[in-house]
This record gives C-alpha cells, sequence and structure tokens, in this order.
C-alpha cells in the first residue's frame, strides 16, 4: 500500500536582493499552472508597496495580488475563509521574518491540511534572528538557503543598514526599505563599514 505524504512547512531564506519574492512568485506560477490553488500572503508590516492593492512584488518585476495579515490574526483563519470559496492546496508566505512566533506555529498546524512554504531573511541589520525567522528554524521541515554575493565577491549573510549613507547597528529592529536603505554584505565588509563610524 503507498503511504500517504504529509505536506511540509520549509524556510526559504536570504539576505535582501537574492530573489526571495521573485522565487516565491514563481512558485506560485508553478502550482498554478498545474491547477492547484495558492493562498500567497504577506504581513501587513510590510508597508513597501504604498498601493491600495495588497501584492507581492519583486526587483526583477514579477508581482501578483496577494492576501496580507496583521501580527493579531490567524493564518488558519484566514485558511479556512480562503478555502471556504475554493479549497487551498498551497500557502506561500513571503517576508515571512515579520510573522509572529504564534503564526509560525499556526502555518506548522496548517501542514496537515496543505503545504506552507515560506521565504524571507533569517537575520535582522544586527545578525540577529528576526521572530519569525527564529521559530521557522525551529519548525520548518525543510530549512534552504536562497545564496546572494556580496559587493567583494563572498557570499552575503548580512543586510546591513544604511542610514544617511552611514552604516549603523543600532535602531529600531524593523525599518521598512530597500536599496536605499539596506545592502546585502558579508559579515568582513559589513565590519569594514560599521569601523568607518567608529
Amino acid at each position: 500500500m503507498r503511504e500517504t505524504l504529509m505536506p511540509k512547512l520549509y524556510f526559504k531564506y536570504g539576505t535582501m536582493n537574492s530573489s526571495k519574492s521573485a522565487q516565491a512568485l514563481m512558485c506560485q506560477f508553478n502550482y498554478e499552472q498545474k491547477g492547484m490553488k495558492v493562498l500567497l500572503v504577506k504581513p501587513a508590516i510590510d508597508t513597501r508597496d504604498d498601493s491600495e492593492e495588497r501584492m507581492v512584488r519583486s526587483r526583477i518585476g514579477l508581482k501578483s495580488n496577494c492576501y496580507t495579515i496583521a501580527p493579531d490574526e490567524s493564518f488558519e483563519e484566514l485558511f479556512d475563509r480562503v478555502s471556504a470559496q475554493t479549497p487551498v492546496d498551497i500557502v506561500i508566505v513571503d517576508e515571512a521574518q515579520f510573522c509572529t512566533s504564534e503564526q509560525v506555529d499556526q502555518l506548522k498546524a496548517l501542514t496537515q491540511r496543505a503545504t506552507v512554504l515560506c521565504y524571507g531573511l533569517l537575520l535582522d541589520f544586527t545578525c540577529h534572528l528576526f521572530e519569525g525567522s527564529k521559530r521557522l528554524v525551529e519548525l520548518a521541515d525543510s530549512l534552504q538557503e536562497i545564496k546572494s554575493v556580496c559587493r567583494c565577491g563572498r557570499k552575503s549573510s548580512v543586510n546591513a543598514r544604511f542610514v544617511n549613507g552611514k552604516c549603523v547597528d543600532s535602531g529600531p529592529t524593523i525599518l521598512i526599505g530597500g536599496d536605499e536603505s539596506y545592502e546585502s554584505m558579508c559579515y568582513w565588509c559589513w565590519q569594514e563599514e560599521l569601523h568607518k563610524n567608529k
């Protein structure tokens, strides 16, 4: 008798500019091409898209409408609401580092009903785990790094934050921004940038 495989919780992480959102959108496209229903979600705290329409956007131009979820909202309730119209096969979460620990627990619970793929940053600009990323590392069935390179050619591992052109290692953990505020770097280039300001 063939064994039924349980859906899994996947966490695919990388630094900024490592094509996380692009890969999430390509994954959505692939599943939908096979006739599967995808629930695409991002935390509401990601406000880079200032239009009224909620979207996941990649820097290379791919984009798709999505649902947003606030820190006090439940993935399970959202899943049930969307599934009441059309059964959901796959859940894809972009910017998953902004999820709360409780929401990651909910995503793990959803793997009893659907495959869940999370894409996001692992570390904040001080090289500490985001709350959502920490819980994903603890609970995910599969962890996969999406690699990108530093300006020096080494693998990037740090999301360096710049304020008025200077690299900083203090400030609020969450500061939504793009290329004007962040650069993905290796640890050593990051340290060099920080020491320029000492």
